[in-house]
């Protein structure tokens, strides 16, 4: 297996468990032995379990001995609520660490210098940009700005309307788009709609499987707004918690989140919320799904953002255009981000 094989399988396992980690990083490991076999690999678990490499050497055993470890994330070298992942590689005898991206938290970095001060070999950088624009994208923004990461994610027509005139919108995108967002809110920490969406609507905000079914794992239920919400929605059901924050600030919605440790946010409100988040420069992605078809009138997607000339307008850069079914998906992130 070549060094990128094996980060990219790192990047696979850390995928796999992005949602369950938070507030932690969802890291994944590989290691191969000294003939470069593939014998252990492993992802974080859960907070307070073992992290990605504790993982991976576990599953080596005896094998990961004069070998090579591939981390998505610098292996720490503090005591948190697991030892240092530098101890359990050095008590391995592993000797070479691969790693995607330095860990910019003040606590855990310097995890490859001692590695470094042991006889450890390290190199940075191997696919560091899959891993930031993929499962660490969200942790890395969050650590950086202590925020939650906000995807806003939408449905709309060629000509921008997320409904028609007379307010139907179910459905406008493709079924393997919709089946793709419910994979995607199986991966967040927290789903955010206001209080005009359910009230128009009554979404659930439920992930769910190919099959229709909840899944277990159920992302935080956020209604923003200051309106009351009916204790009849379905919002507020037992399929999972929700929690309603009585503010139109954006601001204060992500600093109440960051306190609950949300990490990773998907904004699915409609187009009042989504122009106050744009206004505030609080969406760090567009994720668009552009049904082919044109309405002529109904609500666009984006309300009032504070633009009023052309120089005002909020610009992105985008990262991928694809297909999903019948639907363009486009991912885009701000052209400046802070």
């Amino acid at each position: 297996m070549t060094p990128e094989q094996a980060m990219r399988d790192a990047i696979a396992l850390s995928e796999a468990v992005r949602g369950t980690t938070s507030p932690n990083p969802p890291v994944g490991a590989v290691i191969c032995d000294a003939d470069g076999v593939v014998v252990g690999r492993g992802a974080t678990q859960p907070p307070g379990g073992p992290h990605a490499e504790v993982m991976a050497l576990a599953d080596a055993g005896d094998r990961a001995r004069g070998g090579t470890a591939y981390v998505t994330l610098e292996p720490c070298s503090h005591y948190g609520r697991t030892p240092p992942c530098t101890d359990a590689l050095l008590n391995a005898g592993v000797s070479t660490v691969h790693y995607a991206v330095a860990d910019p938290t003040p606590d855990a970095k310097g995890g490859a210098a001692t590695l470094e001060n042991n006889g450890v070999t390290t190199t940075k950088g191997l696919l560091a940009d899959d891993v930031r624009r993929g499962p660490l994208r969200a942790w890395l923004h969050y650590v950086r700005t202590g925020r939650p990461h906000v995807t806003w994610k939408y449905a709309a027509t060629l000509d921008g309307r997320v409904a028609a005139a007379d307010g139907t919108s179910r459905w406008i995108s493709g079924e393997p788009a919709r089946a793709e967002v419910h994979a995607l809110r199986t991966k967040i920490d927290a789903i955010v709609a206001g209080t005009g969406t359910v009230l128009a609507d009554d979404p659930q905000l439920t992930a769910r499987d190919a099959e229709g079914t909840p899944v277990q794992r159920q992302p935080l239920r956020v209604v923003v707004g200051t309106r009351e919400v009916p204790t009849t929605a379905r919002v507020l059901d037992d399929a999972a918690e929700t929690v309603i924050i009585a503010t139109h600030d954006p601001d204060k919605v992500l600093a109440e989140l960051a306190d609950r440790d949300v990490v990773d946010v998907l904004l699915e409100g409609g187009p009042t919320l989504a122009g106050a988040f744009a206004e505030a420069g609080r969406i760090d992605r567009l994720l668009a799904y552009l049904a082919p078809a044109l309405a002529g009138a109904g609500p666009a997607a984006l309300g009032d953002a504070g633009v009023s000339t052309v120089t005002d307008m909020h610009r992105w850069v985008v990262e991928e255009v694809t297909m999903t079914g019948d639907d363009v998906r486009v991912s885009a992130v701000p052209a400046q981000q802070d």
